[in-house]
């Protein structure tokens, strides 16, 4: 089949490397980048489905799919997909989140064809059969436990979610609730594969060592016979303000507590996003960073404190995570974090203050591009998340230009107690405490779905 390419966009991709993005008659798109300073190529497979995409009684369908799509294919046994990619020396991963799922090969330069060959057949030809569909459901069940049940960490994130959000499907965990991973039903499975993995649902991004020409005819040759799909209309859920401060409490087996705090931020592709990601680095990104010092180094009324803004296309959280000290509390902890937040809007950083932590910032965002796996990854994720690549570049250059009156500015609008949910995991007491979580806030009772 004779397939026609349409070049729709191109921008720089790191110093003297230039993406491009091409669409395919069929839908297909792809980001090509040539990179020649190694003999290797980043190829990325990058779909339009995440968590998100998901409904409630049916989450963790999209994680599912990253498992079993190194099954058995038509053309390829069991196992066989992992066995020619590491003949190769090459490695194979992939991810799913909430906006998104990709799958990544690394790769000789040499076995480029390969990896497209590949990456076509289990686009088309993935066999959705009782045995391996079970064993996939087993194994994820399994990491459900692990990370999650059996993880003090894993369940603070998930209660943050599920509370944090009343409407949007943020609130249910990537992973999907454990009754309903054990309850997806075969048809359900394939329907989701039918509908989802299509070429007009997908994005190749291949950045390192080949010849743009050859790429588009490897990729006509092995996608051009793939039809689009159907695709539903994904309906645009707008959460409810927040109005009041949520809490939810629980004891765990545990020595002091933790505590992860999520305020209400915008999505990636707001202009606000960029000055909220230097008051985090300000916060927690460094060892002189303002939580940092307060509470691990001076009071030593913590033992860690992170801070991360979620780089969701719709507005999400910017996070705190602590771990008390020994003799020390949570709540003691919350009154520390609003003073200090309290501080940078009285009394707004420095000049200086503020460029260090743009200079972290930045280096944090440009570092993650040194390698063609981190440049694709990158590329993708914007061209997926946000709709086109080229908004990588945007994103660098808003940072750069934060001031420390954007830094107050933020904190008073997004930072402010009756726009967060607080989750705290305390010490058991020695008889063994009740684990269901209490919670405040909103009329909220524990979200369906948590296994406490």
């Amino acid at each position: 089949m004779t397939m026609s390419w349409q070049l729709e966009a191109e921008a720089s991709a790191g110093r003297g490397v230039t993406a491009r993005r091409w669409r395919m008659s069929n839908g297909l798109g792809l980001i090509s980048a040539v990179d020649r300073r190694a003999p290797i190529v980043a190829l990325q497979t990058w779909f339009r489905v995440g968590s998100r995409h998901e409904r409630p009684g049916a989450t963790g369908m999209a994680h599912l799919f990253e498992h079993l799509m190194f099954g058995q294919t038509e053309q390829l046994p069991p196992g066989e997909f992992d066995r020619l990619v590491e003949r190769t020396g090459g490695e194979s991963n992939a991810a799913t989140w909430v906006d998104w799922t990709y799958y990544r090969l690394s790769l000789p330069a040499r076995d480029l064809e390969l990896g497209v060959k590949l990456e076509a057949e289990r686009m088309q030809h993935l066999v959705l059969e009782t045995g391996p569909v079970e064993s996939e459901r087993d194994v994820v069940t399994n990491e459900r436990r692990e990370r999650v049940e059996d993880d003090v960490d894993g369940w603070l994130d998930e209660q943050l979610m599920a509370h944090a959000f009343t409407q949007h499907p943020y609130r249910w965990p990537t992973i999907g609730w454990m009754e309903d991973i054990r309850a997806l039903a075969l048809p359900d499975i394939r329907a989701f594969y039918r509908t989802w993995y299509a070429p007009n649902n997908a994005t190749i991004v291949c950045i390192g060592d080949f010849d743009e020409d050859h790429l588009r005819e490897l990729i006509a040759q092995y996608y051009g016979g793939i039809t689009p799909a159907q695709l539903p209309e994904v309906p645009r859920i707008v959460e409810p303000e927040q109005t009041k401060e949520r809490v939810v409490r629980a004891p765990k087996p545990i020595a002091t507590d933790r505590l992860l705090v999520g305020y209400k931020a915008p999505g990636q592709d707001d202009p606000d996003w960029a000055p909220l990601e230097i008051v985090s680095t300000l916060l927690a990104g460094c060892p002189s960073a303002r939580l940092h010092r307060k509470l691990v180094i001076l009071d030593e009324s913590a033992s860690s404190v992170d801070a991360q803004l979620t780089p969701f296309r719709d507005p999400s959280l910017l996070r705190l995570a602590v771990t008390c000290a020994r003799g020390h509390n949570a709540d003691e902890i919350l009154q520390t974090i609003d003073r200090e937040l309290t501080s940078l809007i009285e009394k707004p950083p420095t000049a200086a203050e503020v460029e260090k932590a743009k200079a972290l910032a930045e280096t944090d965002f440009w570092s993650s591009l040194v390698d063609v796996d981190g440049k694709a990854e990158a590329l993708g994720h914007y061209e997926t998340a946000l709709g086109d690549f080229r908004k990588l570049d945007a994103i660098a250059k808003r940072l750069t230009t934060v001031t420390a009156d954007d830094v107050a500015r933020v904190v008073r609008t997004y930072l402010v107690p009756t726009k967060r949910t607080i989750v705290i995991a305390e010490p058991e007491d020695d008889e063994g405490e009740d684990d269901e979580p209490e919670v405040e806030g909103d009329g909220l009772a524990p979200a369906p779905g948590i296994d406490a």
